[in-house]
């Protein structure tokens, strides 16, 4: 699931809605209200996966606003402001999930794909969703959207891929629309009203989320600025639990959690957030001082990405978020010194700083820089003998390439690069990966 669906990757919000259970037959009447409810759908463990039988609170069907049949006309012209997934090229999240450090990038990639929804094809938009735990990669997901005539966004499901020391665990949230009986699924109302009620996932036995609308005309701090315009959400999961979300117009969903606790927010997007002009020449020296941190960590390192992260930030505008994400990572580098404990607060210093740059930079731009962060982690992953974190970095390079293959003039010797090094990561041959590296950064750069 991507960040429209959940946020944070916890066991309310991933593992209960990937094991549903099935629904069952029921209505109910409230003395104040004569209305037939929805079908009851079981609470679900969300540790254990069994059916109770108890059944969830969802709403009645007369507050629903996705009992309708969408009709698709142009459905890649997705320019809902509460999700406008045709206009935002890529978004990332910041904040912690289960006291690590949690990070996302959401990328809207080329192409479409064609899905048959009530035996006609939609062409749907892709998103490619990759979540990161303490800097290594977590969930990655590709997810398909449309827009219907009426401007309301529909789910039309997702391939999941749920990562566990760098290897795939298990593809469980996977769904599509047609198959199993799926139907297509709203994630977000054309003019969403306070009380209007809708479903972004709806396929119980595989996964079931319940939206309600709180709140409307709101406004919140963004990234660089207030934003009106925002509503606030509660979801209903599965094994009973409930979050709220605040969705805001030029960037979907915006945030969920608390600052106190688990929580994943926007720290920017583009276009959204771009700001024309070159690359601050303090940014570039951040960057630079980055790149030296992540190679080789040690005093003098560590020392030059501090003042180079104190000057810039200094003399430019910083997101809330990244400032403090930034200061946490950049405090944690400086306590590890140049032991093994630098590799992930070095990874994820020179994450923050990549992001930065998005605000100035073209995002196929700065995706290639991420082809290099991620080969020197293979670099520096392989001598240290971690599989599971090498494997986790060829996907890393996979996702980073998938967005800027179609940009490439040749593509071929990258691609055969990365068919090497997935075949070594799988067979857990480090040597063959340490010989594959330097033709990797010979091909991106």
């Amino acid at each position: 699931m991507n960040t429209n669906r959940h946020i944070l990757l916890t066991g309310a919000s991933v593992t209960a809605a990937a094991l549903l259970a099935g629904a069952c037959s029921g209505a109910a009447n409230t003395a104040e209200r004569q209305t037939k409810t929805s079908a009851c759908v079981h609470v679900v463990d969300a540790d254990t996966g069994k059916k109770g039988d108890a059944c969830l609170p969802t709403a009645p069907e007369a507050d629903r606003a996705d009992l309708t049949e969408p009709r698709f006309t142009h459905p890649t012209k997705i320019t809902n402001p509460l999700h406008p997934t045709s206009e935002v090229t890529q978004t990332i999240y910041g904040g912690q999930v289960d006291g690590k450090p949690f990070r996302t990038e959401v990328s809207r990639l080329p192409g479409t794909k064609t899905i048959e929804v009530d035996g006609k094809p939609v062409e749907a938009r892709i998103i490619q969703y990759a979540a990161f735990s303490d800097g290594r990669i977590q969930e990655v997901a590709l997810d398909w959207y449309a827009q219907a005539d009426d401007g309301s966004v529909w789910y039309l499901g997702e391939d999941v891929f749920n990562y566990d020391n760098g290897v795939v665990a298990d593809t469980e949230g996977t769904w599509q629309a047609g198959r199993h009986h799926a139907p297509p699924a709203m994630i977000m109302p054309a003019a969403p009203e306070k009380g209007d009620v809708y479903r972004p996932e709806n396929l119980p036995e595989i996964v079931f989320e319940e939206v309600t609308v709180r709140a409307v005309d709101q406004t919140v701090h963004g990234p660089y600025g207030r934003l009106e315009g925002a509503i606030t959400v509660r979801e209903l999961h599965m094994d009973g639990s409930t979050e709220d979300k605040v969705f805001a117009p030029g960037y979907g969903e915006f945030s969920t959690g608390t600052s106190g606790g688990d929580l994943e927010a926007v720290s920017l997007a583009v276009p959204t957030d771009a700001k024309p002009g070159p690359l601050p020449a303090r940014l570039t020296a951040l960057d630079r001082a980055a790149v030296a941190a992540h190679e080789s960590p040690g005093a003098a390192t560590v020392r030059e990405v501090r003042a180079a992260w104190d000057t810039y930030r200094a003399s430019d505008a910083v997101p809330a978020l990244l400032e403090r994400q930034m200061e946490r990572d950049l405090a944690a580098l400086e306590k590890a010194g140049n032991g093994a404990q630098a590799v992930d607060p070095a990874l994820r210093v020179a994450q923050n700083v990549t992001d930065l740059r998005l605000r100035y930079e073209p995002v196929p731009t700065v995706d290639r820089d991420r082809l290099a962060l991620w080969t020197r982690q293979l670099t520096i992953d392989v001598k240290a003998g971690n599989e599971g974190a090498v494997a986790g970095d060829v996907t890393a390079l996979e996702l980073a390439w998938e967005r800027v293959r179609h940009e490439t003039p040749d593509a071929v010797p990258v691609d055969t690069d990365l068919k090497k090094l997935r075949a070594a990561a799988d067979a857990k041959d480090l040597a063959e990966i340490q010989r594959l590296a330097p033709e990797l950064t010979q091909h991106i750069t």
